[in-house]
């Protein structure tokens, strides 16, 4: 038949190429994070570390005031918050070394170390409340907000130890990125379409999950 004939079926030529609609799976690597919801594991750990550093150097900090003063054959001694509640620094200091040693552990050790970071903050709290109560004449109202500031920090170092174990066990170790496991699933298969979940664990490895 004539490629001129004005007879020739509308069904025998080529459709146009329209654009693929949203959804499908030409569309799918620019939705691909649409399945991920929530802080990724890095930024989780990198979050708990803060918190458990921040609450350590607020209780330790509160606990170098100077918590009462007393006179004695007229000579004044002041007395610190390590002085009235010793347990106070020590356990911000347990808390400030835990917090770093949760990017050096993995798995069961670093959930076991996030409870023993809780219990450390908790502990400090009660510490501090326990030196403010025995605080000789009664605490003045500048003690009372050194007290309460070390409750806080406490609370601020619990709240990091409680993260880690509850998701520590998900988060990434320290030099994770220079170790391969036996077989990775890959972030972009053939099609082009690319695996959240896959994307996130290269990225946490230190991979491309753009390259195949």
């Amino acid at each position: 038949m004539p490629a001129d004939d004005p007879t020739t079926p509308a069904a025998a030529l080529p459709e146009k190429a329209g654009p693929a609609p949203a959804g499908t799976a030409e569309s799918g690597p620019v939705q691909a994070g649409s399945g991920e919801s929530g802080p990724s594991p890095a930024y989780q750990l990198g979050a708990a570390v803060v918190l458990c550093v921040l609450g350590a150097g607020l209780v330790w900090y509160l606990a170098s005031r100077v918590w009462t003063a007393t006179l004695v054959s007229g000579v004044k001694t002041d007395e610190t918050g390590a002085d009235v509640a010793p347990l106070v620094p020590a356990l911000a200091l347990v808390g400030l070394a835990a917090g770093g040693a949760l990017l050096a552990t993995r798995g069961l050790f670093r959930r076991i170390l996030g409870a023993f970071v809780m219990v450390a903050g908790l502990a400090a709290g009660v510490a501090a409340v326990i030196g403010w109560t025995s605080v000789p004449a009664g605490p003045s109202s500048k003690v009372t907000v050194y007290m309460v500031g070390c409750v806080l920090g406490g609370i601020v170092i619990a709240l990091g130890g409680l993260w880690a174990l509850r998701l520590g066990h998900r988060w990434p170790a320290m030099g994770a990125r220079y170790e391969r496991g036996a077989t990775t699933a890959p972030a972009v298969d053939d099609d082009g379409r690319v695996d959240a979940r896959a994307a996130w664990d290269a990225l946490d490895r230190g991979d491309d999950p753009t390259n195949r």
